[in-house]
This record gives C-alpha cells, structure tokens and sequence, in this order.
C-alpha cells in the first residue's frame, strides 16, 4: 500500500516540474526589440584585432598614488593577520593542564 502511494506521490511531483518547466516568460521576450531581434549576428573577429583598436591603458600620478597607497594598506592588514589570534595570557591559560576531582 505505502510502494503505490509513494509512487503516486513520485509521479505527481514529476508532472508538476515537467509542467513547470514548460512556463513562458513575457518580461524576456519585451525586454529586447523587433529590430535587436531580427538584426543580423556580429560578425566575428580575431582577438588581435580587437585589442589593436583599444587604447592603451593610461594612469595618472594620482591614480598611482591611490593605487600605491591602497598596496600598503593591504600589506599593513596582511601583516596583522599573520600575527597571534589568542594573546599570551589566553595561551596560558589554555595550555594549563585540566584537573577534575571525581568522587569516589
């Protein structure tokens, strides 16, 4: 009796994801254009070419600035994470040996 209810159960939750799966969605269809939908694909180039037409990235002196100072800023926290997580009098503590007084 219970094999046929969970096979029941099985196959009404496998037509419930089937149907599911079969939703149409609207809102994705507006979101683009008849003109965007029916242009032709771009056509497709090398890489060398595309990088030909970029220009070269340029910094200013204030970007460097910004940059080098950011650098040692993270430096700075990367040097305090490197240090002790449990300071020496926790340590201590946590090294001394437990002693339980079990009554006998």
């Amino acid at each position: 009796m219970t094999s046929t209810r969970c096979f029941i159960g099985l196959t009404a939750l496998t037509l419930t994801l089937a149907l599911s799966a079969c939703t149409q969605f609207p809102e994705l269809d507006d979101a683009t254009s008849r003109e965007t939908r029916r242009a032709p694909y771009p056509d497709l180039l090398p890489v060398e070419d595309l990088r030909a037409r970029v220009a070269a990235p340029r910094t200013s002196e204030q970007t460097t600035r910004t940059l080098e100072a950011r650098v040692a800023a993270l430096r700075a926290r990367a040097a305090r994470l490197r240090g002790s997580v449990i300071d020496d009098t926790s340590r201590a503590r946590l090294d001394r040996k437990i002693t339980i007084d079990v009554p006998q």
